[in-house]
């Protein structure tokens, strides 16, 4: 299915044109779209789908087997998508909770989440080879915390309980580090020094919710101090615009994401907020319910940060098939970030590479 050009929010009628011309009848005259179908539109947000750190380390897992072989071990998922999941599965990726789970002396990756320095320390243990795929800018928020963590502030990180990026950063500075998972929490924060607090969030969450919570701890602690930059990634933010453009007017907005990817629930979220009349989350078309789309003219679609083309374009596709005009675009901003893959790989990398050339 082709993608419209971008607009500025307004539907363009191109896609309508081209269908009325091009369709026929089975008597040879052009058919004519009922006066329903006529109004309908198709909204796609742009950017949607893999970030930056995404495809760093779906890359990471695919040049692993390539260069190792199967099995390749990796520790949780590499990123918050089943589809992602289950074609490195058939590539021969094995996927485990822990590392105890791994053999001795095998290769294992560590997902875009991030791990605690004690996850490291299980790994040499076991004399297992590590590849860290954890995004850069999770990366980053962990020198944040043992930094603050060095200057003695209790640190305030705003996250999800349970979920791999916050159990990761936590275990950077346990003894400094408390979770507030909401404006709900902070009533019951304790600190050592209210002159001394500072706090981090996890990277994949609501930026308007977020705000609200530091707004809410700074209420309690004058003196918070922020990180050097917003800890809400690029790709989390640019989506969350994005989806607000989407939604504002739309009768329904179709979220592709996983169950237990945070940016591709918040997605939704923010898509209800910003005006949408409904709003669901979808791993794949499969998962649209028929009754979702009755007296439905404007439907908007994006996709969270772990989520494959592919998935989109299967909706859009069914869409198609249910008498919606091709999707336009809809571009609120324009991402050209790229990561080096993981310095151990490319260096083994690197090296297979010479020893082929001198083969």
């Amino acid at each position: 299915m082709s993608l419209g050009e971008p607009t500025d929010g307004v539907r363009n009628a191109a896609p309508v044109a081209r269908r009325l011309a091009g369709m026929s009848t089975d008597l040879g005259v052009p058919a004519v779209l009922s006066p329903d179908e006529a109004d309908r539109a198709v909204r796609l947000a742009a950017p949607r789908g893999y970030c930056a750190g995404v495809d760093r380390a779906v890359i990471t897992v695919e040049k692993a087997l390539d260069l190792y072989g199967a099995p390749v071990y990796v520790r949780k998922q590499i990123v918050h998508n089943k589809h992602v999941v289950s074609t490195l599965e058939d590539r021969g990726a094995i996927f485990v909770e822990e590392l105890d789970e791994v053999p001795p002396g095998r290769t294992v990756v560590f997902s875009a989440h991030g791990v605690s320095p004690e996850v490291h320390r299980q790994a040499a243990e076991r004399s297992l080879k590590t590849i860290d795929a954890t995004c850069p800018l999770v990366t980053k928020v962990h020198h944040e915390a043992k930094r603050f963590a060095g200057e003695d502030y209790d640190i305030l990180l705003i996250g999800h309980e349970g979920h791999e990026e916050v159990e990761g950063t936590a275990g950077e500075a346990p003894g400094h580090i408390q979770l507030v998972q909401g404006p709900d929490d902070v009533a019951n924060i304790e600190v050592r020094d209210p002159e001394r607090v500072a706090w981090l969030s996890q990277t994949t969450l609501s930026v308007d919710e977020t705000m609200e919570t530091v707004a809410a701890i700074r209420e309690r602690f004058p003196a918070l101090l922020d990180p050097p930059s917003d800890d809400i990634c690029y790709a989390t933010q640019n989506r969350q615009l994005a989806v607000k453009e989407i939604a504002h007017d739309a009768d329904l907005v179709i979220v592709v994401g996983s169950g237990n990817s945070s940016n591709s629930v918040r997605l939704v979220e923010v898509a209800l907020e910003a005006g949408a009349r409904a709003a669901y989350r979808v791993d794949d078309a499969s998962e649209i319910d028929e009754a979702w789309l009755e007296g439905v003219d404007t439907v908007s679609v994006t996709s969270g940060a772990s989520v494959p083309e592919e998935l989109v374009e299967g909706v859009l596709a069914l869409l198609a098939e249910r008498g919606y005009p091709d999707a336009q675009a809809v571009h609120t901003a324009e991402e050209s970030l790229i990561f080096a893959l993981p310095p151990e790989l490319r260096r083994d990398m690197r090296a297979a590479e010479k020893a082929a050339g001198q083969a």
